[in-house]
């Protein structure tokens, strides 16, 4: 059974400024919980309908008109789980980071984290007005992955003015990407999903990339930011 304070606690989580003053997140769904918790990010409680496959974690049995009271899905998993949330790391430039400046939509940001566990890349930089990746529609997007990829806030502009390696960036005018050379150590700029990379940041780049349009109508809207980025970052493991 769950009381009426840990019902305040789950539900308010849902908002930043309780995830940020509590140090606490969600994840829903049994595959997402375990994933975390087999990469030692922290368990703070554990809420399911059946009993959790792995032993060692305490588990709080609840029916399913419990679990949806606190659930911030339409349709409740069948596990919801509280974790602390891990220390924010030093940002760090070996191989390929990617960085992303002001991406709002968690969906977006979710999947980014994807990619970067998809493709090797271990740290992902964010702006410190990008998306909150405990969000709970980023950490149910990111299906796991945000257990193996470190995300980092920082002030973007001035990581990049101290940064050793290339820096690209993701534009309408710029050097194809097909035909681009590539490093290993690089940074790639993501901009915003609506106004692109912003001009300070612009400024910072050493490299501008464009992925070229072959369809012939101008009515074809530009590709959604985790598309690109999806693209993009093949094209650095392909070099």
């Amino acid at each position: 059974m769950i009381s009426k304070g840990q019902i305040k606690l789950i539900t308010s989580l849902q908002q930043k400024k309780y995830r940020d003053k509590t140090g606490l997140f969600i994840a829903e769904g049994p595959k997402v919980i375990q994933e975390l918790v087999a990469s030692g990010v922290r368990l703070h409680s554990l809420f399911s309908t059946e009993t959790f496959e792995d032993a060692s974690v305490t588990t709080t049995i609840v029916t399913a008109a419990e679990l949806q009271k606190i659930s911030a899905l339409t349709t409740a998993n069948t596990a919801l789980a509280v974790f602390e949330k891990p220390e924010q790391t030093v940002p760090h430039y070996e191989g390929l980071t990617v960085a992303l400046d002001a991406i709002r939509d968690p969906g977006n940001l979710g999947t980014i984290i994807r990619l970067c566990d998809w493709f090797g890349i271990q740290h992902l930089i964010c702006s410190t007005d990008t998306a909150d990746c405990y969000n709970p529609k980023v950490v149910q997007a990111t299906m796991g992955s945000l257990a193996r990829v470190t995300v980092s806030y920082v002030d973007l502009k001035e990581f990049l003015q101290n940064a050793e390696v290339p820096i690209y960036g993701a534009m309408l005018q710029g050097t194809n990407v097909y035909t681009a050379q590539m490093p290993t150590n690089a940074i790639l700029v993501m901009g915003n999903e609506s106004r692109g990379v912003s001009e300070a940041i612009q400024q910072q780049l050493t490299h501008r990339l464009t992925i070229p349009q072959f369809g012939t109508s101008k009515d074809t809207e530009s590709l959604n930011v985790a598309t690109a980025t999806a693209i993009l970052v093949s094209e650095f493991r392909r070099a």
